[in-house]
């Protein structure tokens, strides 16, 4: 585990300096290809330093190592780093003629493709703050977002063009414009200090809230997953997960600053992305739990036949991964499976590797490059391996705080991730629940996520979510809501027997709802307040 200790004021200390360096050598191995050139590792040391940190300097560092390797693939075809970089810069200009500068909030509501990124780095450029929205908002929550985060421009795929016009953002621009204007556009923009990154927490039980990030800390973030995760210069990685939250943004920024190619797809289809990681030979393959689930559901015939040999990496993070889907894709694909754990608060937190996964598949990993992840009990102390306890996180990739001007708890220097947690003895972390899900049944603590993970088991259940409810007997008590796969007849008596062969009897639901499909965000967590509890 590392052991690394935080200013309370922010302020660097000696072991944030060696923190730093040890993430820069990490990084800078990882990026070292024995075979190529060795001007182009060069190339992009200089890039590297001319392009400053932020979206804009990923770029340019990609471009200085291989501007004519394809850099973005979607829809359209596929566009060079060169390119990529050029018409970034012209929007750009363009951006900053319509008052993006430093202070001023650029939005960017747009999906998985070209013009995401074009308008990222754009924007990004102008020193402006970025704040990333996501393209299954109702037109009340954009406008919400706009109001709140104080956005002038904002930039949006064309389909979103009647929720623009009433968001109430001072400039909309749709994308076929913004693509006109990177094409031809009148002046060019020269990257100075990026503004902030922003994205919104996904808002499954409250209202949506801002978080704010500096790019200080992206060596550090590169480095944690590159230690992990053997990600390599130029690879192709189909990254499924959106882009708008901070999963699929930071798999993007870490692809341009290696030149990797990466395949988008506006939607997500499992079909189609199996497909695109068949036809491309992706190496890395980038999702959120709920994607995998919607692959596995494809079928055992669908994917033997898809030759996935080229791929070494599947990285899946944004929500609860659980056990049952962790061995299932070590089973179909092998052991390539890689788990992240963290939040858009504390960045990165923990990782768990394949061997991890192969050992315990219900762990979250060990203790992530650059963070210190401990056990607290309500009094703010640690406790042992083993012990149930709030999980507080701390590294120099953490957020700034919301943009509301509210923080989470923070605790010997470090930030609470809203989840309760344990380390084994061989420092494996496990994620029993989050703090407000845990219900108090007849006197006994229950983690509604230790009853999911085994209903997510039984082969007639497709998909689960498990939440308290009041009950009048218990005070408070569990409530299933199940979605059976096609063609079973699975009864709620059934389902609380099967619970009941393997949990205590207070962990048994109450009640068994039977639904079509379960709310969900775009990163497969379940919207709790939209589940008919009461």
């Amino acid at each position: 585990m590392e052991i690394l200790r935080f200013h309370p004021s922010g302020k660097e200390t000696t072991l944030s300096i060696i923190r730093r360096a040890n993430a820069l050598r990490i990084v800078a191995w990882s990026n070292v290809n024995w075979l190529e050139r060795p001007d182009r590792l060069s190339r992009a040391v200089l890039a590297s330093a001319l392009g400053g940190s932020g979206p804009a300097g990923a770029l340019a560092t990609g471009a200085g190592r291989y501007p004519t390797a394809a850099a973005v693939v979607d829809e359209a075809g596929s566009v060079t780093y060169r390119q990529l970089r050029q018409r970034s810069s012209a929007l750009g200009g363009e951006l900053r003629r319509l008052g993006a500068a430093p202070g001023v909030a650029v939005g960017v509501m747009c999906r998985n493709h070209r013009g995401f990124v074009e308008g990222l780095v754009a924007a990004s450029a102008t020193g402006a703050d970025v704040v990333l929205v996501n393209t299954a908002f109702s037109d009340a929550e954009v406008r919400n977002v706009v109001a709140s985060e104080n956005i002038h421009i904002l930039l949006h795929d064309d389909e979103f063009e009647v929720t623009a016009r009433t968001c109430g953002a001072d400039v909309t621009l749709r994308e076929s414009a913004a693509a006109a204007l990177a094409d031809g556009g009148r002046s060019v923009v020269r990257s100075g200090p990026p503004g902030r990154l922003i994205v919104l927490t996904s808002g499954t039980t409250g209202r949506l809230k801002g978080a704010g990030r500096r790019p200080t800390g992206a060596v550090e973030s590169a480095a944690a997953i590159q230690q992990r995760i053997p990600l390599r210069v130029r690879d192709t990685q189909v990254v499924a997960a959106p882009l708008f939250h901070a999963w699929g943004l930071l798999h993007l920024l870490l692809g341009l600053s290696r030149s990797a190619t990466t395949v988008l797809q506006r939607r997500f289809d499992p079909a189609a992305t199996l497909e695109v990681v068949v036809d491309q030979r992706a190496r890395v393959l980038v999702v959120v739990p709920v994607m995998l689930k919607r692959i596995l559901e494809l079928g055992p015939e669908a994917l033997v036949r898809a030759d996935v040999s080229p791929l070494a990496v599947v990285a899946s993070s944004g929500s609860a991964l659980g056990a049952p889907l962790a061995g299932e894709v070590l089973r179909r694909f092998g052991p390539i499976l890689y788990n992240v754990y963290g939040s858009t608060e504390v960045a990165l937190a923990t990782i768990a590797t394949p061997r991890d996964l192969q050992r315990a598949p219900a762990t979250a990993g060990r203790v992530a490059f650059g963070s210190r992840v401990e056990i607290l009990d309500e009094a703010g102390d640690p406790l042992p391996p083993g012990a149930t306890g709030r999980v507080f996180v701390g590294n120099g990739m953490r957020f700034d705080g919301y943009t509301s001007g509210e923080d989470k708890e923070r605790r010997r220097g470090l930030i609470s991730s809203g989840d309760m947690g344990h380390f084994d003895a061989r420092g494996l972390l496990f994620i029993d629940g989050r703090e407000d899900d845990m219900i108090v049944s007849g006197g006994e603590n229950v983690f509604p996520r230790e009853v999911e993970d085994l209903l997510a088991r039984h082969p007639e259940i497709l998909d689960v979510a498990v939440v308290g409810a009041p009950d009048e007997e218990f005070g408070q008590a569990l409530v299933a809501f199940v979605v059976r796969r096609s063609g079973s007849d699975l009864t709620a008596e059934r389902v609380r027997e099967h619970v009941r062969a393997s949990l205590a009897r207070y962990k048994v639901p109450r009640r068994v709802e039977f639904v079509p499909d379960l709310p969900r965000t775009a990163t497969g967590k379940v919207l709790h307040r939209e589940l008919p509890v009461s």
